[in-house]
Parts: C-alpha cells; sequence; structure tokens
C-alpha cells in the first residue's frame, strides 16, 4: 500500500470521516472479543514500516496533555522545579489539561527527533494509541488522530478490512 503523503492524509481523513465514524459507532455497539490482539498486530505491523522523524506531524500541530509524572521527571530532567518548568513551557486548556504553550512542540529539533525523547510525555510515548488496551473506548481521539499520522491513517484503513463491520 502506498503511504499517503501529509499533504493528502488530511483530505483522505476528511473524505472517511463519515465513514470511520459509523465504523467506530458500531465498533463500539458490538466489540469483536479479539478487538486488542488485532489492534496490537496491525500496529506491530505498521510500525516496523513507519518512520516517525520522517513525519512528525504530530510534534509539529497538536500538543500532549501533560500529567503530573510527566511534569516531575521532565522538570528533573532540566534540573527545575516542577513549577518552573509549567511557567516556562505549559499552559492550561479548555479541559483544565496542562499542555504546551504552543506548537510546534519547543522540544522538536530541526531534524524531528525530541530533544526530551528519553523523558517524553506519556501522551507521547503511546500516540498515536492503535495498541491501546478497549481500544474502541478511544473511537473519537482515533479519527482526529487519521488526520494527522499517516500510520493511524493506515492502521484504521487496515482494521476496517481485517474487521469489515
Amino acid at each position: 500500500m502506498l503511504k499517503p503523503s501529509l499533504n493528502e492524509i488530511q483530505k483522505l481523513a476528511k473524505d472517511k470521516h463519515n465513514e470511520n465514524k459509523k465504523y467506530f459507532d458500531k465498533l463500539k455497539k458490538k466489540t469483536p472479543k479479539n478487538l486488542d490482539y488485532v489492534m496490537q498486530d496491525l500496529h506491530d505491523a505498521e510500525f516496523k514500516k513507519t518512520n516517525c522523524l520522517e513525519c512528525a506531524n504530530c510534534c509539529k500541530t497538536t500538543g500532549p496533555l501533560f500529567t503530573s509524572a510527566d511534569i516531575e521527571r521532565i522538570a528533573k530532567h532540566f534540573r527545575q522545579k516542577p513549577q518552573q518548568f509549567i511557567e516556562q513551557y505549559l499552559r492550561i486548556d479548555e479541559d483544565q489539561d496542562y499542555v504546551l504553550q504552543q506548537v510546534p512542540c519547543t522540544f522538536l529539533d530541526a531534524e524531528n527527533y525530541c530533544m526530551i525523547y528519553d523523558v517524553r510525555p506519556k501522551a507521547c510515548r503511546e500516540f498515536p494509541h492503535t495498541d491501546r488496551q478497549k481500544f474502541q473506548q478511544i473511537a473519537n481521539l482515533t479519527i482526529k488522530n487519521v488526520a494527522i499520522c499517516p500510520a493511524a491513517y493506515n492502521i484504521v484503513e487496515e482494521m476496517k478490512k481485517k474487521m469489515p463491520l
């Protein structure tokens, strides 16, 4: 399968939005018993052939949510107090979560490497969440991620083929 370019991904995701929404609505109503196993396989297969450094669109266009554990860990890495880290890099969003003050991510370098990779937020470590347990519970998030991440797009397309509903 050809990998869609970043320019194409948003258009393709938009074209498939209603189809994906219907698919995930059905998935929530009647979840296949083996869903998490199938998703793990699809996720692993896609990420064997995907190099996130070629894209980094997630880091360029969306900001992760920072948990208190993330803040403590990253602040320690910078030898800062958590409050200093918060004031320097974060803001509180409409859901009362800590997020980056701006995107692209402050910690993304010119070669798409994460400068805090070893201590990066949990949300970054788990993105695009396509190998998450109880995958059906994050349908809305997945539909959003399909428009951001070519790998997530491919995984959902494969999922629809492997598990027609």
